[in-house]
This record gives C-alpha cells, structure tokens and sequence, in this order.
C-alpha cells in the first residue's frame, strides 16, 4: 500500500465541513477546499482560509470582490466571532485580493510581498475597470475597491496571533513575483496560494517556471502535512511533485509545438491530449498559450 495516496485520502475523511462552507483542517484552521464552481463570480474556485488565535483571526486571501468577500465573512462568522487582525494575499490576482476592501472596513491590516503590493497598484485599477474581459459585470463587481496591502515584506515575515505562530515566506518568484506561502509550523499546514493547483488546470501567464520549480521544492522540504491549494482540494506533497511535473511538461510540450506554426487552437487540443488530465479549467491550457507562447 503506497503510503501518500493513504494520507491524502485520511486527510480527506478528517476534514470536516463546518458553517456554510468552510472546512475544519484543524482546531483553530478552515477554509474553502475542492470548490467545483470555477465560474468567475464564483472568483473561478480559489480557495481561502483562517487562522484563529487567542489575540484574533488570520485572513488567507479574500476572493474576487467586494460580495464574495461579504460571504466569506459570513461563513467566518458562522465559526468565531473573534476580531479580523490580519489578511495575508499569497498573492494580488484578482481571485484571491480583490475581495481585500471588505476586510480593510474592518480595520484588519492588509498584508502582501512586496512586489504582488506594486502589482496590485499597478493593474488593479485598470482589471476593474475592465472587468468585462474576466467574465464579470459591474453588478458583480457592485462595492469593490482596491485596497492595497498596508504592510509588506520581502523574504520572510512572522505573525504571533496569541498561541499560534504563522509564517509568511516567500522562496522565490513563482506564480507571481512575490507569491507566499503562509506556513502554520506547530501544525504542519501550509496555505500554498496559487504555487499549487491540484486537480485544475494552472495560470501560467505571470509564472517563473524555474523560480516555480525551486519554491515547490522548498515547499516539500518543510514536510507539511496539509497544504491547500490556491485552488482544488486538500493536497499533499505529492500533489507538489505533480505540480513541477506538470510545469516542466507544459512548458517543453508548448515550445515544442508552438515552433510547428500551427494555430492556437490545434495547439492547445494538441497540448491538452499530452497534459496529465485534471478535471477543472481546461480553458487555461488555450489561455496559457496564447498569452505565455503565441505572442506576436
């Protein structure tokens, strides 16, 4: 019996569900894992999460607008009522940050790398008021502002929420220039952000794919024993080494093909029957393309 695919299938059965959406990883950690609905008023299936202290709550990301933020906090509501100190973006892509002003109401201090907080500055404004090209209307969109991090750092920053310590780390450029990962060392758990995507089809666009290569492998060598993924369910560390596969494959597979002269869409049929299978985003194989190979 191989001893991985047994673990990720008891983590699996121990989660529990809790409120009206967010799963209980541990005494004091939820989020939202495994989320089917990558529609993009469902902020395309990211996922998000807490960390609870004695001194207050830890916010991992805020979805993509002022109203998916709103049911954020009512599921958060649902589990503890326990003032917001902190959001941490493991990175600034509108799925996972533009959700940021309903938190900042609150008084919560905003957190982000150092270049995803000049990221945001200098595409938010701009993705919102474009927000048509994501899939989104302006009633989808009804209340959101971009709120920028209010604090940011560039390697390495420690939180003491009361009796759990979080660690923010960054490894090296990966999804984005400055995605985290938000690390719980007592328990083992790590928020991956978008560094991970199990069982759905990544954003390559923005990537470093050897900075990406390089932060999965100092992911693995914390050893976590629960990770969750920017999106798609409770991972493990075999899920990672997939990841780098998948990379790896992607981008020689690509090149490969993008150098016949064929077009985009041949390409990506072509691309998609090579890619190992994951059941979410097939879109973004097409998307990927166009964006990271076919540029003129």
């Amino acid at each position: 019996m191989k001893v991985m695919p047994l673990l990720a299938a008891m983590l699996l059965l121990t989660a529990q569900v809790a409120g009206a959406g967010l799963t209980k990883l541990s005494d004091n950690v939820y989020a939202y894992v495994g989320v089917r609905d990558a529609s993009p008023t469902n902020s395309f299936a990211a996922n998000a999460g807490i960390v609870i202290g004695r001194d207050g709550v830890l916010v991992v990301d805020t979805l993509i607008s002022d109203k998916e933020a709103r049911r954020f906090l009512a599921d958060i509501r649902t589990v503890t009522d326990k003032p917001i100190r902190y959001v941490v973006n493991t990175h600034t892509h509108l799925d996972h940050a533009f959700g940021n002003c309903v938190f900042a109401r609150l008084g919560a201090t905003v957190i982000s790398h150092t270049a995803d907080r000049a990221l945001l500055e200098a595409m938010g404004p701009g993705i919102l008021k474009n927000i048509a090209a994501y899939g989104l209307t302006p009633e989808d969109m009804a209340g959101t502002e971009i709120a920028l991090p209010s604090l940011s750092f560039s390697d390495r920053l420690t939180l003491d929420l009361g009796n759990e310590t979080v660690e923010l780390i960054r490894f090296a450029p990966s999804h984005t220039a400055g995605s985290v990962v938000v690390w719980l060392p007592r328990q083992k758990l790590a928020f991956a952000g978008d560094i991970l995507f199990t069982d759905f089809h990544p954003y390559l666009a923005d990537g470093d794919f050897g900075g990406w290569a390089t932060a999965l492998d100092s992911l693995l060598a914390l050893g976590p024993e629960q990770i969750v993924p920017g999106h798609g369910p409770l991972s493990s560390n075999k899920d990672l080494r997939e990841m780098k596969q998948y990379l790896t494959l992607f981008d020689a597979t690509a090149r490969e093909l993008a150098a016949r002269g064929e077009t985009g869409d041949a390409i990506a049929a072509e691309l998609l029957g090579k890619l190992p299978k994951r059941s979410l985003a097939e879109w973004m194989v097409g998307y990927n393309l166009k964006n990271r190979y076919l540029k003129k």
